[in-house]
């Protein structure tokens, strides 16, 4: 019976120089290559980078893992959905060569905590982790190349909307009431206190000592954000833009928005003057315009001033500020004539009740249904939240800025609009 082939010492010898020769060569065979990770963009921060006004407005994970999309308009503001994502935030729009993927982990009302903590922990917040673990996931399927930072305008000191809010409210209150009248209790939009009628001032807005805990606090958030990206990106090569903020409201209003019937908002009780104006989406007085834009102004040092820290901090790191403070000069509400339609930001509107349609005009209201209104705004505060942000168009210019801040080597840019119309970046 035939058994196994019988090895000769040649038969061996030959053997085992194939098995060496075989050896060497998976020895010096390179290792299998895992596929590359896609170039990633991300955004974090608040309103402004998450899309706010723009609409197209997408599904938000929750905390828990769960997605969801649009709960109803009578449903907790707590809601991740609306942190407000949109498909067409500047993150999205933006011209960024070399980028294959895009994700925006922003939400509109973000504070610097949110951060490293999840919103919920504090005060009107959202049910979302913190942006930081969100940023630790993504960094698992891309290759984090560029981070789009917005924070500072809402923080423990105060907060956008709430400043917005009492402005507006002031004017509406001023204009629909008078000496004569029962005093009626019109409700802060979003804090819940009573409305005096007086045009706001600077120390309404933000005093020095709350700008300088912002800024503070902000530094350290975006700090965090920092030091995650050195632990999480393994190239190490990564630009990391601080943008700031635009004023949705010109230096002065048209002539069209100055008075209506002889009357301006310098006396008391103008209805007709109060709707033209929310009409226009502009509902605030003359004489507050000058103390929000140096509230602006404040925001754009508060961001400058954590960029410049970081910057001295680390001088290797790419980090850019990004000043957009006039990349909507020529067309902010009621800046021209045919407000809001030529307008870069979205009016200010209530509804009446959370009926999912916007108040276009205040015209067929009195007083009393002026109350309601605006009360559906501190109920129901996401009926309201798109009110004096970038629109559509407005997200497409800061994608034009942020643009520049990717193609760009500088570590302190301005995005303008210049009187023609054309988004400079320099």
């Amino acid at each position: 019976m035939l058994g196994r082939p019988l090895r000769t010492p040649v038969a061996l010898a030959s053997a085992l120089l194939l098995t060496t020769a075989a050896a060497a060569a998976l020895t010096l065979a390179p290792p299998a290559q895992a596929d590359p990770l896609p170039p990633t963009a991300v955004a974090m921060g608040d309103s402004f980078i998450s899309g706010e006004g723009a609409g197209g407005y997408v599904a938000v994970t929750d905390q828990d893992g769960v997605s969801r999309d649009f709960p109803g308009w009578d449903a907790d503001n707590s809601n991740p959905y609306f942190c407000h994502r949109s498909a067409s935030a500047s993150i999205q729009v933006a011209d960024l060569p070399g980028i294959s993927q895009r994700v925006n982990l922003a939400c509109s009302g973000a504070q610097p905590a949110d951060m490293a903590q999840a919103s919920s922990a504090r005060p009107a917040g959202r049910t979302v982790a913190a942006q930081i673990d969100q940023l630790r996931t993504v960094a698992q399927t891309g290759d984090i190349d560029l981070v789009l930072l917005g924070l500072g305008s809402n923080n423990s000191q105060f907060t956008f909307g709430g400043v917005a809010a009492e402005c507006a409210g002031r004017f509406v209150a001023d204009g629909y009431t008078g000496w004569w009248e029962v005093w009626i209790h019109f409700i802060n939009w979003v804090t819940g206190a009573e409305l005096n009628e007086r045009p706001c001032a600077d120390g309404d807005f933000a005093s020095a000592a709350q700008l300088e805990a912002a800024q503070a606090e902000t530094t350290a958030a975006v700090r965090q954000v920092l030091d995650v990206l050195d632990e999480i990106d393994p190239d190490g090569e990564h630009r990391v833009v601080l943008q700031d903020y635009t004023n949705p409201l010109p230096d002065t209003f048209a002539e069209d928005y100055l008075s209506e019937n002889g009357r301006s908002d310098t006396r008391d009780k103008y209805r007709p003057l109060v709707d033209e104006r929310y009409a226009a989406g502009c509902p605030t007085h003359v004489a507050s315009l000058a103390p929000a834009h140096r509230f602006s102004e404040n925001l754009g040092g508060l961001v400058s001033g954590v960029a410049s820290t970081l910057q001295a901090e680390r001088p290797d790191a790419d980090i850019t500020y990004l000043n957009v403070q006039h990349a909507f000069d020529g067309a902010r509400l009621c800046e021209n004539a045919g407000s809001p339609g030529n307008a870069l930001a979205t009016p200010l509107r209530v509804m009446d009740g959370p009926s999912g349609t916007h108040v276009e005009s205040f015209g067929p209201y009195d007083k009393l249904d002026i109350k309601r209104v605006t009360d559906t705004c501190s109920d129901y505060y996401q009926t309201c939240q798109e009110s004096w942000h970038p629109n559509t168009a407005g997200h497409q210019v800061l994608g034009r800025c942020l643009s520049g801040a990717w193609l760009g080597a500088a570590a302190r840019l301005s995005c303008t609009r210049t009187s023609a119309g054309d988004v400079q970046v320099q």
